[in-house]
């Protein structure tokens, strides 16, 4: 009777392809790193062939079932994201033409509404003046489970929506809890310095600084990490930034 082989566990660092063993290997992730070493880290390990997002993910010790503790705002990126973000505003006339020189993609009202209840929704951000906020509630049900309703308090709905687009072409962030307290945004582009990286995570963590609940008690920041799209995460101490 053939016996079963014993089987081994395989190291979890072990897994993958070999640039991402690789760099896992090159990161200690057993302890904390000072923001400007882990930055440091992430552009020392093995890259892809292509410029990685930087990405920081931030634990907060907030109750995220408590509507009071939700945190959510909006940050401009000092150095920018290195992303294009394509833009969509709901505007009629005067202020549809502002939008459209200002680097809007897509402007529109009736025609707007129909194209995303169609299911064409090729834009990454929504922006909206505040009297066609009626017709934006005809796509709310589509657009709100994507983040992509228009809010008030995020600047998105505003009568200045020249400044609105040019402020989200700039590189502004929107950031929002998820269900288990933890806030997730790209901050650069791995081909940034360093200084312009750690500039960036500063003015993320000072904005949500800004916006800690009025009730909130105890440890903010839990924890904090950085990583690139295809690479490992680097712990870094919350004193640090």
């Amino acid at each position: 009777m053939a016996t079963k082989k014993a089987q081994v566990k395989k190291d979890p660092s072990e897994i993958g392809g070999k640039r991402i063993v690789a760099a896992r290997k090159s990161i200690d992730r057993t302890k904390s790193h000072s923001l400007a070493d882990a930055i440091k880290a992430l552009k020392a390990a093995p890259k892809t062939k292509f410029d990685e997002t930087v990405d920081v993910a931030i634990v907060l010790g907030i109750d995220a079932k408590a509507s009071e503790q939700n945190v959510r705002g909006v940050v401009p990126m000092p150095n920018g994201t290195g992303k294009t973000l394509r833009v969509a505003v709901f505007a009629r006339d005067a202020k549809a033409e502002e939008a459209k020189k200002a680097g809007a993609d897509i402007v529109g009202a009736e025609d707007l509404v129909e194209q995303i209840n169609k299911g064409t929704i090729n834009f990454d951000r929504c922006i909206a003046t505040p009297d066609m906020m009626a017709m934006v509630g005809k796509v709310a049900k589509v657009l709100g489970p994507k983040g992509l309703m228009p809010n008030p308090k995020l600047g998105t709905v505003t009568p200045d929506v020249a400044k609105a687009v040019k402020a989200t072409k700039a590189g502004q962030v929107e950031f929002r809890n998820d269900k288990g307290g933890i806030i997730h945004a790209g901050v650069g582009k791995l081909s940034f310095s360093e200084k312009a990286i750690a500039e960036n995570v500063k003015a993320f963590t000072e904005a949500l600084n800004g916006v800690k609940p009025a009730n909130f008690k105890g440890i903010y920041f839990k924890k904090i990490v950085l990583s690139t799209t295809m690479g490992p995460g680097v712990k870094v101490d919350p004193a640090t930034v």
